[in-house]
C-alpha cells in the first residue's frame, strides 16, 4: 500500500518521483510506489505543478456521488459513489483522465468525467493528489468531489460499466489502495457537509499603478489580466456558482465580467470587499463576507490583495480549519471556501487559471 504524506512538498514527493523502480511501471502498478498526499482540509496546487517533478504528467478526477448529504451526523449512507470500469487494464477505479494542452486541472476534471462517463457534475472539495510513476513519468493526479447534476452514461473504449456503490461496497470494489484512499478523504467531507461555498477571486494582473496617473479604481487590467479573466471562466464554472459580487475597482469587476457572462449572473459591487473597505473598518468588511456566507450555496467574491490575506486569516481564527502556512493571493488566484454553519472547514487554493500545460 501507499505511503500517506503531510505535505507534497517535504522529501516523499522527490522519493516517489526517484525511487528505485521495477523494469517497466504501468497505470495498474500505481500501488507498488505511489504515493498520497490527502491528508488535510487546506489542499494548495502549486504554481507550476507540470514542473513538480523531473517529468509530470498530470491528471484530474473526481469522486462522482449522488444522493443526499446529511446536514449534521455521520450518516452517509445515501450517498452513492461511482466506480468506473477500463477494459484496458480491467480493474475498477475512479473517474480521471490527463490535462489536455491549454487546459487547467479543474478544466481536466470535469472534461474527463464527461469524456468518460457522460456526467455533469457540479465540483465540491479538492480532496488532494495521489503520485506514483509510469513508465518515465511520475504521474501526479488532483481529485475533487463531484456531485452529479445530469447527463447519462453510454458505455465506451474507456469505460464500459459504472457501478453506483454505496461507500463501503465501493471501497470493496475498487482495485487499487491509492484510489481507496481517495474515497476514505472524500468520505471524510461527506461527514462535515458543506453548507456554504465561495470562491475568492483575486483580480487579474492590472496596468502599472506608478504608471496610472487616474482614479486608481479605473486602472484597467492588461493583456495577461484580460486572459486571466477569461480563462476564469472553466475554472469557477464547474463549481456552479449562483452569485458573484466584487469590490469597488474596474479591474475587480472587469475579472469577473466574463463568468457573469457565461452564467446570466448579475454582479453585486459593494466596496466593503475592497482594499479600502477593510482599511475603513475591518469589522464591517467580515461582516459583509459573512452575510454571503449566510446566503447559503456557491457564491463568487472578487476582492484585492492587501484584505484577501486578512479576510482568510480572521475566518480561520473563528472556523473549525487552522493555517498555519503563509496565506498566498496571486493575481488570478483564487480560494475555494468551505463553511459548516458559517464555520470556515475548507480552503482549497487555486494560484492561477491559466493552462498547466
Amino acid at each position: 500500500m501507499g505511503r500517506m504524506a503531510k505535505d507534497s512538498q517535504k522529501a516523499g514527493g522527490a522519493d516517489a518521483a526517484h525511487a528505485p523502480r521495477k523494469a517497466t511501471l504501468h497505470e495498474q502498478d500505481k500501488d507498488d510506489q505511489g504515493e498520497m498526499f490527502l491528508t488535510g482540509r487546506h489542499q494548495e496546487i502549486p504554481r507550476h505543478p507540470e514542473k513538480e517533478f523531473h517529468k509530470t504528467t498530470l491528471a484530474a478526477g473526481a469522486v462522482l456521488w449522488r444522493g443526499s448529504v446529511p446536514a449534521e451526523g455521520d450518516d452517509v449512507s445515501n450517498i452513492e459513489v461511482a466506480c468506473i470500469h477500463r477494459p484496458r487494464y480491467d480493474d475498477w477505479s475512479l473517474a480521471k483522465g490527463k490535462v489536455d494542452p491549454g487546459e487547467s486541472l479543474v478544466s481536466t476534471a470535469v472534461r474527463e468525467i464527461r469524456e468518460e462517463t457522460g456526467y455533469h457534475v457540479r465540483l465540491g472539495k479538492l480532496l488532494g493528489k495521489t503520485v506514483y510513476p509510469v513508465k518515465n513519468t511520475t504521474k501526479v493526479v488532483y481529485y475533487w468531489t463531484g456531485e452529479v447534476t445530469g447527463g447519462e452514461f453510454v458505455p465506451n473504449d474507456e469505460v464500459d460499466e459504472i457501478r453506483w456503490l454505496a461507500l463501503p461496497e465501493a471501497k470493496e470494489l475498487l482495485t487499487y489502495d491509492l484510489d481507496r484512499e481517495v474515497l476514505e478523504k472524500a468520505e471524510k467531507r461527506f461527514r462535515l457537509p458543506t453548507h456554504a461555498r465561495v470562491l475568492y477571486v483575486r483580480h487579474g494582473r492590472a496596468h502599472d499603478r506608478e504608471k496610472w496617473s487616474g482614479d486608481d479604481n479605473l486602472r484597467p487590467l492588461d493583456k495577461k489580466g484580460l486572459r486571466q479573466s477569461e480563462m476564469l471562466v472553466p475554472q469557477l464554472a464547474p463549481f456552479a456558482p449562483t452569485r458573484i459580487y466584487s469590490a469597488v475597482p474596474d479591474r475587480c469587476q472587469n475579472t469577473v465580467a466574463p463568468l457573469a457572462d457565461e452564467l446570466s449572473l448579475e454582479i453585486t459591487v459593494d466596496a466593503r470587499f475592497g482594499d479600502d473597505g477593510w482599511a475603513a473598518s475591518q469589522v464591517e468588511a467580515q461582516k459583509a463576507f459573512m452575510e454571503v456566507v449566510e446566503q447559503g450555496g456557491t457564491s463568487v467574491i472578487c476582492a484585492q490583495g492587501t484584505v484577501m490575506p486578512q479576510m482568510i486569516a480572521w475566518l480561520s481564527a473563528q472556523g473549525r480549519l487552522p493555517i498555519d502556512d503563509e496565506i498566498r493571493v496571486k493575481k488570478g488566484g483564487v480560494w475555494v471556501l468551505s463553511f459548516h454553519r458559517g464555520e470556515l472547514t475548507g480552503a482549497d487554493y487555486l494560484p492561477s487559471a491559466l493552462p498547466v500545460h
